[in-house]
């Protein structure tokens, strides 16, 4: 009784064995062809699309002529089924004739989330003060990050190689408290607004606030472009899943947006505005980059740059020869981490710095450029060379950015009437012509519109502003003390 007792147990335990093989080998197969479908459908979109929509999706099984494939949110799974739906079966159909349907479903609402690093906060750990935050408690951290996938990040742009100057030390320590602050640690400048001109670093410092806050694995922060919100707020309105974006949105602990000079469009704006207040009463952190202070933002509501200005403005200044020389210094040892043959003499970093004077971009492109002129003819780096190869880059400094700010600053100064005279609406010939000259100089020596310059004149109406420079265009021509006034305040604005 015992031998058969045995026999039979080793007997069903063969037949266990085999039968796990089959299952494995299965598994095998199945995930070596989702590897392969993956690998068509990032070839098909693009790396970029791929990322934001389908890095999350998972294959859950094969069963017949249907493939199951999961992705952890609605918003996901209804914007695949929307636009990529297709594209996906195309993809496995290349792999497997038999298929004819994908079956997509939302992977949180039969399992938690697969990895560790994504797991749900839970509820009582989370503040929620604003009735419109409480809905977004029960989904998980890993929901809302995914909902968007987030503009790309380089690598790169990290707070280690950040080279910090006189312009951007400010910019810099503001970021870097941002980064470093915990989940519960009261928010000290929120928002916070980084704006400078194209190629002084915002972007750099944007994304370093990215990497370090979601290295610490305890916050979510989420990079997007302008260009992205948008792009997702009106994909969500098209495909009836808003509710599911916003939710999303507001369970980010810190939403960082660039380049917020592109957000156009009303609806866009006002949701901008919604979540933007949404996130800083629920006292989680908002980063902000533009080319200019939100006052400057004129195709924005003024909400939004009154909510902007409420927090703390930085300018990332012109980068100075001293702080250029530390960025080639930084690019070059980056390059020879690659090429531990790449050499740069002093002369030629020095030369570099001197010339160079646009913006890091310039840079950056110039040592790129002597790095592959150095490997491929196989010549060391010579001031000659340098002289050579960058000349395209070595450009007339470009003219001060001027603030219409700083025009009635010095305009009030000159003709010995304060700014709020300016502004007013007194009509004495002491403050008319002054006046007058402001606007003009607003009109001259800036890029603002008409009626944007009269709303920064005390919310005068454009014609007035027209009649203004009108007015002292003619009077210069003709008036040798006011046309050398004139000057003398474009030399001083301009210094």
């Amino acid at each position: 009784m015992t031998e058969t007792l045995t026999a039979g147990t080793l007997h069903g335990a063969h037949h266990a064995t085999k039968s796990l093989k089959r299952s494995f080998l299965t598994m095998t197969m199945e995930q070596d062809r989702w590897s392969r479908v993956k690998g068509r459908l990032r070839s098909s979109v693009g790396e970029d699309v791929y990322t934001s929509w389908f890095a999350r999706m998972d294959l859950e099984g094969v069963q017949d002529e249907s493939v199951r494939l999961s992705v952890p949110t609605r918003f996901l799974k209804s914007w695949i089924q929307a636009h990529y739906a297709e594209r996906v079966l195309s993809c496995w159909q290349a792999e497997m004739p038999e298929v004819h349907r994908i079956d997509l479903t939302v992977r949180s609402a039969v399992r938690p989330v697969a990895q560790p690093k994504e797991a749900p906060v839970p509820v009582e750990t989370r503040r929620m003060p604003t009735p419109e935050l409480r809905s977004t408690a029960t989904a998980p951290v890993s929901a809302n990050h995914d909902a968007l996938g987030g503009s790309p990040l380089d690598p790169r742009l990290t707070f280690a190689s950040f080279v910090v100057g006189r312009s951007n030390t400010l910019a810099h320590a503001a970021a870097r408290q941002v980064a470093e602050g915990r989940r519960g640690d009261p928010v000290m400048f929120n928002p916070l607004y980084i704006h400078a001109g194209v190629g002084l670093g915002k972007t750099h410092l944007l994304q370093a606030v990215t990497w370090a806050g979601n290295s610490g694995n305890e916050r979510k922060v989420l990079y997007l472009t302008a260009e992205k919100f948008m792009y997702g707020f009106v994909a969500a309105l098209k495909t009836q899943t808003a509710l599911a974006f916003k939710e999303a949105l507001r369970g980010i602990d810190v939403l960082v947006i660039d380049d917020l000079q592109f957000l156009q469009g009303k609806s866009t704006q006002a949701e901008f505005c919604h979540t933007l207040n949404a996130l800083i009463d629920a006292g989680r952190q908002v980063v902000i980059a533009a080319d200019r202070p939100p006052s400057d933002l004129e195709s924005l509501d003024d909400r939004v740059r009154s909510r902007l200005a409420g927090g703390l403005v930085v300018e990332m200044g012109s980068l100075g020869e001293e702080l250029r020389h530390g960025i080639l210094k930084s690019r070059v040892a980056a390059a020879r981490a690659h090429h531990a043959t790449f050499e740069v003499p002093e002369e030629v970093l020095h030369y570099l710095a001197r010339t160079i004077t646009h913006n890091g971009r310039d840079l950056e492109g110039a040592i790129n450029r002597l790095l592959a002129h150095s490997k491929l003819n196989n010549r060391p780096v010579t001031l000659e060379m340098a002289e050579h190869e960058v000349r395209d880059l070595v450009r007339p400094q470009e003219p001060k950015r001027i603030k219409i700010e700083d025009i009635q600053r010095v305009v009030a100064r000159q003709y010995n009437v304060s700014r709020s005279d300016l502004l007013s609406s007194r009509r004495t010939a002491n403050v008319v012509r002054p006046r007058q000259v402001a606007m003009y100089l607003a009109k001259t020596l800036t890029l603002r519109s008409l009626p944007e310059i009269g709303r920064r004149f005390g919310g005068r109406d454009h014609t007035t502003v027209l009649h203004a420079v009108r007015k002292i265009e003619a009077l210069v021509s003709k008036d040798n003390a006011l046309s050398e006034e004139v000057e003398s305040l474009k030399r001083q604005l301009q210094e």
